[in-house]
């Protein structure tokens, strides 16, 4: 076994590599609080997006959540259209029949 050789360093060079020690560690303090700050910036503007699209899909659900019923509306239309077409025809008859005017727009003879 050899023995330990112990070196003696100065009071100089133990607080220089302090010095350098502290000022590394504040520099990366420094550079991962900026990192930080801006992820924290980038978060809330995504929050705030997203908060945007939420307002916007609500708003697109409640003008679309109607057109099943526009569907059965159409549906309900087209089977009430072939009476009120029967109706219309009807109706003219009765005004032709009342004012005796003829399919032209004239007097009938």
């Amino acid at each position: 076994m050899q023995p330990v050789v112990k070196r003696h360093v100065s009071v100089d060079t133990v607080v220089r590599y302090w010095r350098y020690s502290l000022g590394i560690g504040v520099a990366v303090i420094g550079a991962v609080a900026l990192l930080l700050a801006l992820l924290t910036r980038t978060v809330e503007k995504i929050e705030q997006a997203a908060d945007q699209i939420w307002v916007v899909g609500k708003l697109i659900a409640n003008n679309t959540v109607h057109i099943p019923l526009l569907i059965r509306t159409n549906q309900l239309v087209a089977g009430i259209l072939p009476a009120a077409d029967g109706i219309e025809r009807a109706t003219a008859r009765i005004e032709q029949a009342v004012t005796g005017a003829s399919d032209d727009g004239g007097p009938q003879r």
